[in-house]
């Protein structure tokens, strides 16, 4: 291995453990403010199911997609490394400086702007895959918007105060999802079949026990621990491929390997293993922003948005589709709080939120083009 090459593997391992103390906001932020589980209980917790992706999400679909954002011609030699080197700094700027002002910008969007970015420097738009980046780009809109819409859902399916209805409409959607919906790994219909008889087992239990406010308030912090763990494995499965995505990328372009499918296996199992030691870490500043800042959420509301923002990133992961955990989870809690009364979310946080969603790939891009151009110069 070459020395860039080598450089570069440590930088996308640093990113990756950066990514999970800068999202582990994501996994964590609303069983913390629900106090269902201490911030250090929160942190092992999610690091745990972060890991657990790495056997579930085995065919590495987003990975592919983002080493494929930039062309595979553009990426060869001590050139693309340079480009790959150059997006890693970019993202790893821009993701500790958003993480030093509470800022849950997306550590995915950084990594595909920066590697984008610099590949622009080098041999301008047509260097980069447009339909892959329009891929990531529809994305930015469309997760928050799927969070939300799934996560309004589920809220009101669980408020329903006619039990009898609410298992109805419960047994109904998940049976028609796990019979008519083509999932690509059986693992995923049985996780959501899974999901769905733990929910209506134990609101079946609470029924039995009267549905008192404290049975209630007890059944829903035990069911957060299911959810977040549901959340955390997408997290994982999602952010971790990022990397890899990149690092199969430098190892081509090394020639190291060929082609994508001779990735290494150590490849994905460093990556796994970083992110979840990354969120063990923490990021206090960014857990303040999504727990409390956009809406107060009690524990029922937190099963919903992170039942609602696993389903999402599951779905995505199906799709091969680049999506931001961050963007997933922020429209997760805006529809648990929307559904109580639009005021009840604080749109001035909301509306900062999106605009550092709007500027991440286009600053990760400037930045990468520039330090591409420094190392250029010097290398």
């Amino acid at each position: 291995m070459s020395t860039i090459l080598i450089v570069i593997i440590i930088l996308a391992i640093a990113f990756d453990y950066i990514n999970g103390f800068h999202d582990a906001a994501n996994s964590i932020a609303t069983i913390v403010s629900t106090k269902v589980l201490t911030p250090f209980q929160a942190v092992i917790w999610a690091a745990f199911f972060n890991f657990v992706a790495f056997f579930i999400f085995s065919d590495h679909a987003v990975a592919n997609t983002v080493a494929k954002t930039v062309k595979p011609e553009i990426v060869a030699g001590t050139n693309g490394m340079i480009i790959i080197l150059a997006g890693l700094v970019a993202a790893i700027f821009w993701n500790l400086l958003t993480w030093w002002y509470g800022i849950p910008s997306s550590s995915s969007h950084t990594l595909i702007g920066g590697f984008a970015g610099a590949a622009v420097a080098h041999g301008g738009f047509g260097g980069i895959d447009g339909a892959m980046i329009m891929k990531t780009v529809v994305f930015i809109l469309l997760a928050p918007l799927i969070g939300m819409i799934i996560s309004i859902f589920i809220t009101i399916i669980t408020i329903q105060r006619n039990f009898w209805i609410k298992m109805l409409i419960i047994g109904t959607v998940v049976a028609a999802c796990v019979l008519f919906v083509p999932f690509k790994k059986e693992f995923e219909r049985w996780a959501l079949l899974g999901l769905g008889v733990i929910f209506m087992a134990s609101y079946f239990y609470n029924y039995l026990k009267g549905e008192t406010t404290h049975h209630t308030t007890k059944m829903y912090k035990k069911l957060q621990l299911v959810s977040s763990a549901a959340f955390s494995v997408g997290h994982g499965g999602a952010d971790a491929q990022k990397v890899m995505g990149i690092i199969t990328a430098a190892l081509i372009a090394g020639g190291e390997i060929s082609k994508f499918s001779e990735m290494p296996n150590w490849v994905p199992l460093v990556c796994y293993t970083a992110i979840g030691l990354g969120t063990m870490s923490g990021g206090w500043k960014i857990v303040k922003t999504m727990g409390t800042k956009i809406t107060k959420v009690t524990p029922l509301e937190g099963v919903c948005a992170e039942t609602a923002g696993a389903i999402t990133l599951f779905t995505a992961a199906n799709l091969g589709a680049p999506v931001s955990t961050t963007h997933t989870i922020t429209g997760a809690i805006i529809g648990v709080g929307a559904t109580k009364r639009l005021s009840a979310v604080r749109w001035g946080v909301t509306v900062n939120l999106i605009w550092a969603w709007i500027l991440t790939i286009p600053v990760s891009g400037l930045l990468a083009a520039g330090v591409y151009l420094l190392l250029n110069a010097i290398l």
